[in-house]
């Protein structure tokens, strides 16, 4: 029932190379050394790269491709025999060591070269081949050289003078020959009459017994590990990677490869085993499970041919039909899975490199890998899927503790779950030690264990085994980094965070921003910081404590420390600098440390992005520098900060880091700084209508100016003064403040601080109802600021002229500088300002009739009020109200 193809012995290759080879093993019986030679080179010419590439069968690319590559390794290891006999040693070294790299475990090859080196008067270089040779079997295999390996290490050590000569004949059988046998036709019982079957018949090859799983007799190997109890959460990353179910049958030809990657104790391989689990149906010629131990905590990574080999092992090929080399391991290992459906599991992979030997060429195959690593390598190469794994949010955090310990359990103490789940920072491998200790003491109640958690943070995350034990795990990954990676690792830990820049860290390590990058890079293919968003880096919790615990016990208290004050100092004379372009700087500042690199900032917008970005780390920054002894950064930095914050409408936290400023100014000694404290958060608790609070710290202020002989400083604060005389609605106290204010200004000659000065006084004519005064004095002040450039008085001098023209019964006048106070007033970022002249602006255009104008602007001032949880939002509303729906003009 088929075809037979009539051939004769001289018209198919491999039965043309078979008959080469065994003439050749005749006439090197007969010690026919040239003969010898030149058949096999007639027969090895016949290769043209593998074996039927092109057949589409199964059972050939399994069964038959491999031995004939085995038959062509034996007939270069005769021809190099040969080549021996007829003593061309010195041309053979380099084609030796060339094939001792490809196949470092085949013994004959190490021996030929050996000896080729021996001959050729290198006896050390021949000594090392086998040290080689011996170290390479015991890594890979276990074992030691065989006996005809040792026996002629022993003869070179003792110089044998028999290995020089060239011998006169060689059998088959000595050492460093191959034997080829016949090849011809043969039936089995099992084959048509007169078809032809290739049989090797060698010593070197045993019979090849047919593969059982190919008869489908095998067990089908099932070597899945048990699944993680309790699994919780990662919906969306089982749904992702059950999508590629369906590109494994797309037809395209290629594997699909899915890169599952994070930090340590993420619960990458809690994932793919869960999922793998899942779908093994999906796979029924069986599920491959490899530890590839990347990171374990002392064996060695796993070596891909030990792998290979185990694979192979369990798909039933017998050891001895197993071929020496990785390559022909793979091939072999890849031949196999030709057509078969397959799942495959590589678990904590090191690299790139360890994973591909291992990936199979079937389209119907899908692997999945987990790694520490980013290993963008496979998304390049071989199109992997990468599937990166963040840590849980506290709801699934909750989820898997009830999934261990109970919900009831958990739902009892609700607060000490939130402090358990939130100490561990949803890092899954930190969450089930908690619920290990909870379940090991089931009356202990979670309280309990979270104080323990509080006092002893990863000192109480070890559940008393290595692979569950957080330190013990995130040491396997920082033992992986080269010595500058990880001091950069251990100098981030004494960031205060939440992340940090690349700049930043260059200044924290006191070393160039192109060398800091590539390091960061490295930390970031570990997975052991975050680059959450381009060019900022962030540490998880538990890590960071892991770091500073690594500092203290690697890096001297003198290099900590100095680590701590460039950091600081770069984020000083940065700030100071994007303080400067949002409004002039009361602070000269000296030169930078050596090893800081401040950034540059150059404009206005620059400024309010440095800003953005990094506000909460300058907060942090503040408070790490007030308690480490920087206090003079405390202040100044503080100082630094405040008008952002201020713009930002961030007014509670504004008046905590001036808090922290007026303590380390304080013990800094320094007046100057203790005011610019003091007046901070007197201009803050005005905003937020605390005015005797601001009251306060202002004439407290106003007497450390006077000491110091500062008169600019005291004229800044009689206006603020008048501020919160206004606001208290003391108007005639506000006028003499304010007065006070601008006599010091003029005295001293600071144009900018007199125009600031006559806005303020025009304020204070208009509440006092001297209107055309007030309009006057805006306008002078409007005059200077333009003539000084100085565009946030300008902004206020518009405002403040609006409210006056408004006042005089000049609506329209009122609208169009109040407009011209909101462009400026967007353009510095200033929301709670815009707002104020939203308000003024709605108040104009419903005195002209403009109803649907004046409700859009009110609307938007309430929007902007709201968002700053402002108190003059109620004021807004119920403009709002009184004024009903808004109408067409």
């Amino acid at each position: 029932p088929g075809y037979l193809l009539e051939a004769g012995p001289d018209e198919v290759d491999v039965l043309v190379f078979g008959s080469l080879c065994d003439a050749s093993a005749a006439a090197a019986r007969a010690a026919d050394w040239p003969r010898a030679a030149t058949l096999l080179d007639e027969a090895l010419a016949l290769w043209r790269g593998a074996p039927l590439a092109d057949v589409p069968s199964e059972v050939l690319q399994r069964e038959r491709v491999p031995e004939f590559e085995q038959l062509r390794l034996q007939a270069v290891g005769q021809r190099i025999d040969a080549l021996l006999n007829l003593g061309r040693h010195a041309e053979l070294i380099p084609e030796l060591h060339a094939l001792v790299a490809e196949h470092p475990l085949c013994e004959a090859f190490h021996g030929q070269l050996m000896t080729a080196l021996y001959r050729a008067g290198r006896q050390a270089d021949a000594l090392a081949t086998y040290q080689r040779a011996r170290r390479t079997l015991a890594g890979e295999l276990g074992v030691d050289p065989g006996p005809q390996l040792r026996d002629l290490h022993q003869r070179i050590l003792t110089g044998d003078p028999g290995l020089i000569t060239v011998p006169a004949a060689r059998s088959a059988g000595t050492a460093g020959a191959a034997v080829i046998g016949g090849h011809g036709p043969r039936n089995d019982g099992n084959t048509a009459p007169g078809a032809v079957v290739l049989r090797p018949r060698t010593a070197a090859v045993s019979e090849p017994s047919r593969h059982p799983a190919a008869a489908g007799s095998a067990m089908v190997p099932r070597q899945l590990p048990a699944g993680v109890p309790g699994f919780a959460a990662r919906q969306a990353e089982l749904e992702l990677l059950s999508g590629l179910l369906a590109g494994s049958a797309d037809g395209s030809g290629t594997v699909m490869i899915s890169a599952v990657r994070g930090m340590a104790g993420v619960g990458k391989t809690a994932l793919a085993v869960h999922w793998a689990h899942q779908v093994a149906g999906r796979f029924p010629d069986g599920q491959l499970y490899a530890d590839l131990r990347g990171f374990a905590p002392s064996a060695e990574p796993a070596e891909p041919a030990m792998i290979v080999r185990n694979f192979l092992a369990a798909l039933r090929i017998p050891a001895e039909q197993i071929p020496v080399g990785l390559a022909a391991q793979a091939g072999l290992y890849r031949s196999l899975l030709a057509g078969r459906r397959m799942l495959i599991v590589l678990d904590n992979a090191r690299d790139e490199d360890q994973v591909r030997p291992l990936l199979p060429g079937s389209p119907r195959c899908l692997v999945v890998v987990t790694s520490r690593t980013g290993l963008t390598g496979l998304a390049a190469a071989e199109g992997a899927r990468l599937v990166s794994l963040d840590v849980l949010t506290d709801a699934e955090s909750i989820e898997l503790l009830g999934r261990r310990i109970g919900h009831d359990r958990v739902a009892a103490e609700p607060a000490a779950v939130a402090e358990l789940t939130g100490r561990c920072g949803g890092l899954p491998l930190a969450l089930v030690i908690v619920a290990a200790r909870a379940a090991d003491h089931p009356g202990f109640p979670l309280a309990t264990l979270a104080a323990e958690l509080r006092a002893q943070r990863l000192d109480a995350l070890d559940a008393g085994d290595a692979t569950m034990n957080v330190a013990a795990v995130f040491s396997w990954s920082y033992r992986q980094l080269c010595p500058a990676a990880a001091r950069l690792f251990r100098l981030l830990g004494l960031h205060p965070g939440p992340d940090i820049s690349a700049p930043a860290t260059a200044s924290l390590a006191g070393t160039g921003l192109a060398g800091t990058r590539r390091l960061l890079a490295e930390l970031t293919r570990a997975h052991l910081v975050t680059e959450h968003q381009p060019g900022r880096y962030a540490l998880h919790d538990l890590l960071r404590g892991y770091a500073t615990e690594q500092a203290r016990l690697s890096d001297s208290e003198t290099g900590r420390r100095e680590a701590t004050g460039r950091v600081l100092d770069h984020y000083l004379h940065t700030a100071s600098a994007a303080d400067f372009q949002l409004r002039p700087s009361l602070f000269t500042r000296t030169r930078p440390q050596p090893g800081i690199s401040p950034e540059h900032i150059t404009d206005h917008q620059q400024a309010r992005d440095w800003f953005e970005a990094e506000h909460e780390v300058l907060m942090s920054a503040v408070e790490l520098a007030a308690s480490t002894g920087f206090d003079t950064c405390a202040w100044q930095l503080a100082w630094s900060i405040a008008h952002f914050l201020d713009l930002r409408g961030c007014w509670y936290k504004c008046v905590a880091i001036q808090r922290i400023a007026l303590i380390a100014a304080t013990r800094d000694g320094n007046l100057a700084g203790q005011a610019a404290a003091r007046r901070n958060i007197a201009m803050t608790c005005i905003l937020l209508t605390d005015y005797a609070e601001a009251s306060s710290q202002l004439t407290t202020c106003l007497e450390l100016h006077r000491q110091m002989g500062d008169r600019r400083g005291e004229a800044r604060t009689h206006q603020a003064l008048g501020e919160v005389s206004a606001s208290q609605g003391r108007e005639a106290d506000a006028l003499t403040h304010t007065e006070q204010a601008l006599a010091l200004f003029q005295a001293i000659a600071d144009q900018a601080g007199e125009a600031g000065a006559l806005n303020n006084l025009g304020c204070r004519y208009a509440a006092l109802g001297n209107y055309q005064r007030a309009q006057s004095l805006c306008q002078q002040a409007l005059a200077l600021s333009r003539e000084l450039g100085n565009r946030p008085v300008m902004a206020v001098a518009w405002d403040s002229l609006g409210h006056a023209e408004h006042l005089l019964g000049h609506p329209a006048e009122a609208a169009a500088c109040y407009l011209a106070a909101l462009g400026l007033y967007r353009e510095f970022g200033d929301r709670f300002y815009e707002a104020n002249a939203l308000t003024r602006l709605g108040d104009s255009r419903q005195a002209t009739g403009d109803s649907r104008e004046a409700h859009e602007s009110w609307q938007r001032a309430l929007e902007i009020y709201d968002s700053l949880n402002h108190p003059s939002a109620d004021q807004v509303r119920a403009k709002l109200a009184h004024n009903g729906p808004a109408q067409g003009a």
